[in-house]
């Protein structure tokens, strides 16, 4: 695959959304959970999602229990925790696995296009952060305790 674009995804309803549709965006994808110490980053993802989603910022969440079985819950119950506790309004999708024999297609993708410390490609914990060109290529990976006002300044010079 040649761009994030290329990738199919379940959102978090289960329906299908291709990644092209966000082809000429800029583009965070991260691995969410409502029940890690990082969670309260969804305050500022969503800050930062409404300060650049105008220039063409688009967030993407993707569930993820395989840290600590911290997002137990449905799809359902993430959105509605999401909504309630956080009022996200960036897209959310389907749980995922992000390591492992069954990682999803994309995180194989994004870990492979930019690996972590050490060349590993491994994702360590949740709220990993990929950020993605207008062309659909991972051009930084930010660990889970980089803050999303921490990496602002990236964002910006990606969306000029």
């Amino acid at each position: 695959m040649a761009s994030i674009c290329d990738f199919t995804v379940n959102d978090i309803g289960g329906g299908p959304v291709g990644l092209d549709r966000y082809k000429g965006k800029v583009l965070l994808v991260v691995n969410t959970a409502s029940e890690c110490g990082f969670t309260p980053q969804y305050k500022g993802l969503e800050a930062l999602y409404r300060k650049y989603r105008d220039r063409g910022l688009e967030i993407l969440g993707f569930p993820c229990n395989q840290f600590g079985a911290q997002e137990p819950g449905s799809e359902a119950q993430i959105a509605q925790f999401c909504s309630s506790k956080y009022d996200v309004t960036f897209p959310m999708f389907a749980k995922i696995d992000v390591n492992g024999d069954k990682a999803a297609p994309l995180y194989r993708y994004l870990k492979h296009a930019k690996p972590g410390l050490l060349g590993t490609e491994a994702i360590k914990w949740n709220f990993t952060k990929f950020l993605v060109d207008r062309g659909g290529q991972v051009v930084a990976r930010y660990a889970p305790n980089d803050t999303p006002e921490s990496f602002d300044a990236d964002v910006a010079k990606a969306l000029s």
